[in-house]
């Protein structure tokens, strides 16, 4: 099943000169693959905050970017790798008292069972690294995926990223399983259904000859459509994998570093201890750092019969950046701001939805957050159209977001998380004015 985004057409748009010649040169340099937002592209120069501007001088209101979590630009990120980078910047192959301060720090943020941890570059790079180890653990192929999930760009993980659309081949060793979905499924039975259907993919697996290695998920489900509650219903599946042999990988790429607001990483609000966790974007705020912490157990032969080196992977710099991340999140205590006004912006949108119509659900935790559009409460069919014309009119009116899932009709809130009571009420009214033109 591909992914079909509803900003992602610059087909019949009014573009400036500037701005199409700009375009078809892109097109020229890059190739076909890339792809822009918006009906109308956005030309940035410039973040600060909660705030990117663009080339003529407008403003928008950030409500779709992780990437940098504690905001564009944060000073204290930007010194930390600037003061860094003017002294020194090598590899990990050289003792360096950063690397390890960062290391320890970070572990720490986890439970004791995760020992250690392994620098990359992105997260994609950072699950290539878990499977490549999680194959070896166990000795075994097969790895469990939701139906429209993202890991990552490799080779080895796009097989693992339905989201990209249906040219990989597969093969018999990755299994699809529906993610949970608040619509059809009532809360209470959201674990018990995932492990059900996990052990039919587990089943089919075995009839090609093919044991599990590993269970793999965003514990926050955001390619599939955003889907954390109830809190605790991931456990029954993490239970069945290791029955079975398997082990699980939680990728905290997105629901990581705070954002959840309750917790510090997305797997504590399960209850559940993983095998292995993998992390991306937000840990150096833009600058790339991505990590895989395990137990002790699960690299102890890998790490003796074969080398792991990564050129840029927890380089000084990397370790700079990611200890200034932390600095940021703890000092300026956003893990209870991402709770704070993740509660107002949740709030806002149920009232528009219940005022505006067509939305037949809200949900989310902390500073992620979903809006699925419908065209019919009965049936919940998807209504890709408005969602397609809210991200677009928020963009038109200064204010940036998104659409995911699989009828390209769920709205995707994820502000970075230094948003601010002012910046919450900003994005509420134009979201209901979005809705009301649409």
């Amino acid at each position: 099943m591909t992914m079909v985004n509803a900003y992602d057409s610059t087909q019949g748009t009014q573009l400036n000169v500037e701005d199409a010649a700009l375009i078809a040169r892109r097109n020229d340099a890059l190739g076909p693959a890339y792809r822009l937002f918006y009906e109308q592209p956005l030309h940035l120069v410039r973040g600060e905050g909660v705030w990117l501007w663009d080339k003529d001088g407008k403003a928008y209101l950030d409500c779709y970017n992780n990437v940098a979590s504690v905001g564009h630009c944060h000073p204290k990120v930007v010194n930390a790798i600037t003061g860094q980078l003017g002294i020194l910047n090598t590899h990990t192959r050289y003792l360096h008292d950063n690397v390890v301060n960062y290391a320890e720090r970070l572990l720490a943020t986890m439970p004791d069972a995760l020992a250690h941890i392994m620098f990359a570059c992105t997260g994609s790079e950072a699950n290539d690294l878990a499977l490549r180890i999680a194959r070896s653990h166990t000795r075994r192929q097969g790895v469990i995926v939701t139906r429209l999930a993202y890991h990552g760009l490799t080779e080895a993980v796009s097989e693992l990223s339905p989201s990209l659309g249906d040219f990989v081949d597969r093969g018999a060793r990755v299994r699809l399983i529906p993610a949970p979905n608040a619509l059809t499924v009532p809360p209470e039975e959201q674990g018990a259904r995932l492990a059900a259907d996990l052990a039919i993919a587990i089943a089919e697996m075995r009839q090609d000859g093919i044991e599990p290695a590993a269970l793999i998920v965003d514990t926050l489900f955001s390619s599939d459509g955003l889907y954390p509650d109830p809190a605790g219903f991931l456990k029954p599946a993490v239970e069945l994998i290791r029955a079975e042999g398997g082990i699980f990988i939680a990728d905290e790429v997105q629901a990581g570093f705070a954002r959840t607001g309750d917790q510090f990483w997305g797997f504590q609000r399960h209850d559940i201890i993983p095998d292995m966790v993998t992390m991306g974007k937000p840990m150096g705020n833009g600058f790339p750092v991505s990590g895989v912490a395990m137990r002790h157990d699960m690299v102890e032969e890998f790490g003796t019969k074969a080398r792991y080196f990564n050129t840029f992977g927890g380089s000084p710099v990397a370790a700079a950046a990611g200890m200034a991340v932390l600095d940021v999140i703890e000092g300026e205590e956003l893990q209870q701001n991402a709770r704070s006004i993740g509660r107002v912006l949740k709030q806002g949108l149920q009232d528009i939805g219940t005022h505006r119509g067509g939305v037949a659900d809200v949900r989310g935790a902390g500073m992620f957050l979903a809006m699925e559009c419908v065209t019919d409460h009965d049936t919940n069919a998807p209504d890709a159209r408005r969602a397609a014309h809210v991200v677009n009119h928020l963009r038109q009116n200064g204010v940036l977001i998104s659409a995911t899932g699989p009828g390209a009709n769920i709205l995707k809130i994820r502000p970075p998380l230094v948003m601010q009571q002012p910046d919450a009420e900003r994005f509420l009214e134009a979201m209901d004015a979005a809705f009301a033109t649409g």
